[in-house]
């Protein structure tokens, strides 16, 4: 049972357990293995025009990491990064050829990858897997200084700055003037995805008396693991609740700065809430505000522990709103994660649920036997009881025996830019005139049907020609089976969405009401 005694114990155990629900599950992992093996397989294959330079396929970014999360919405798909790594090149070859070196051996006599490969990226090609929801995105590069050296017996902390040239990798990138026209790779974009690596589980391991070695931080493949030491899973908590918040904004903040910020304030704490809260309170002292001559202003710096030519911020003095939302999360998140060592278990739950997602809270809660938390939703600002029992509310249709999951996602579109969605929670206000998307996620099994009810409030929509909104319809817009729903904010108010999925004429799974506050 939750109680409030060994309160901090009982937070620490469901923010972990939150992370194992956040994480990828081990059929995912063994899926992506599969078909990374299969792309190393075709990209090495022995006696192609790529086999000169040995091409070695290993795994990047979050995935290497470890801090890999699921989306919020099932459906949507997971984003797996690769480097193809060769020793050498052509003589005469610009990063043009050698990328397209790698497209033309992936597709060669490969009709299957050849259907999958999406448009070109700027560094990367492709793999779109659109039955199981995932894609492969594959970098081409060369070994540092065109040099190959195994280094992988020995640790991060043995490193010097040669050793971590020589693990760097040089990239192709079709923005760069030199793309179509530089044959010598000094002179093109260097990146270090396996130093990074490295300095990472060094920061992550809490075991003071045994150094990581290159080996287990740079693995062809690294082995599924359910457990993780705290700072990985306060990494996969920090980017769902940057998620929560800012929904698809291309402008939210990347992963890569919060990744590093969060490893350069971990102080190795044993435990997830007390790393959380430590790593919020102290990641502003890891950027630093430095002068720029081209610019002739100061600008902030966020280095790259394993290149000191890269300031992942880059991109702020020209796109301020990056800057900002940065700031403005991670004051949220020291407020969000700070209160709950102020909180009752029950609003614990409750606050945890607003900022990390019900599904992912809920199933941690259950997974601990914590059941008594899941209790009616916490209620938005002007709610009352008595909205729930309006007469135009149409009751469900159906005979009704729940054995499922259901529940509801919401997004609107900013009216001052249409690009830009942002997750609603109990406390947002919606402005009128925007688009607003309602996604409905649920473990049903297929086949079944999905029914909406929408029930608006308030003087303004009841004054309108269709007056007020209260029935259940069957799901006709938007595709993904029904699960998404497209409405509009035009009436000032609170109003409410429900989701019901119905299989072999009975009600199986129902959403709680997903308040929508319009203003």
């Amino acid at each position: 049972m939750f109680e409030l005694t060994n309160r901090p114990n009982k937070i620490n155990d469901l923010l972990e357990n939150i992370g194992q629900v956040l994480d990828i599950t081990q059929a995912q992992h063994e899926l992506v293995e599969q078909r990374y093996t299969a792309v190393a397989k075709q990209l090495s294959k022995e006696g192609s025009g790529l086999s000169l330079y040995k091409p070695e396929i290993l795994p990047q970014g979050s995935f290497l990491l470890g801090t890999m999360i699921r989306p919020i919405m099932e459906d949507d798909e997971l984003d797996v990064d690769l480097v193809c790594r060769l020793t050498g090149k052509g003589i005469n070859w610009a990063q043009i050829h050698l990328k397209h070196a790698v497209k033309n051996q992936l597709i060669d006599k490969n009709e299957n990858y050849n259907r999958m490969l999406d448009k070109e990226g700027n560094r990367c090609w492709t793999l779109v897997y659109a039955d199981e929801k995932f894609h492969l995105d594959i970098l081409p590069a060369l070994v540092g200084n065109n040099n190959h050296i195994n280094l992988s017996e020995r640790s991060f902390n043995k490193l010097d700055k040669t050793d971590l040239e020589n693990i760097s990798l040089r990239i192709t990138d079709q923005r760069e003037d030199n793309y179509p026209s530089e044959t010598n790779p000094n002179y093109w974009l260097k990146s270090n995805p396996f130093g990074y690596a490295a300095w990472f589980k060094e920061r992550s391991n809490i075991n003071v008396l045994k150094s990581v070695l290159l080996s287990e931080s740079i693995t062809p493949l690294p082995s599924y693991k359910k457990a993780k030491p705290p700072l990985l899973r306060v990494v996969q908590i920090l980017k769902r609740h940057r998620d929560i918040m800012f929904g698809g904004d291309c402008d939210k903040p990347i992963s890569i700065i919060i990744t590093t910020l969060a490893a350069k304030a971990y102080q190795k704490e044993s435990n997830v809430i007390r790393a959380l809260i430590n790593i919020l309170n102290t990641m502003h002292l890891h950027m630093h505000e430095v002068y720029c001559p081209n610019l002739n202003k100061n600008i902030w710096r966020i280095s790259n522990p394993v290149n000191e030519e890269e300031n992942f911020a880059d991109k702020w003095p020209s796109e301020k709103q990056k800057q900002d939302n940065f700031f403005t999360w991670l004051e949220k998140a020291k407020a969000d994660f700070g209160a709950l060592q102020n909180l009752d278990h029950t609003n614990v739950y409750r606050v945890l649920k607003n900022i990390l997602g019900t599904r992912a809270v809920n199933e941690a809660v259950r997974n601990l036997g914590y059941d008594e938390l899941i209790t009616e939703d916490l209620k938005p600002v002007n709610f009352s009881s008595q909205l729930l029992s309006v007469p135009h509310r149409i009751q469900p249709l159906w005979p009704v025996g729940l054995k499922y999951n259901c529940d509801v996602y919401g997004r609107f579109n900013d009216v001052t830019d249409y690009k830009k969605s942002k997750s609603i929670t109990t406390q947002t206000i919606v402005p009128k005139g925007c688009e607003i998307y309602f996604t409905a996620t649920t473990n049903v099994p297929k086949p079944y049907d999905v029914y909406w009810q929408v029930v608006n409030t308030g003087e303004e929509a009841k004054n309108t020609f269709m007056g007020l909104r209260g029935g259940i319809f069957q799901a006709q817009t938007l595709g993904r089976g029904g699960l998404v729903q497209k409405e509009h904010s035009g009436y000032t108010g609170l109003h409410w969405v429900e989701c019901f999925i119905v299989k072999n004429g009975i009600c199986v799974a129902r959403s709680s009401e997903f308040f929508v506050n319009i203003k």
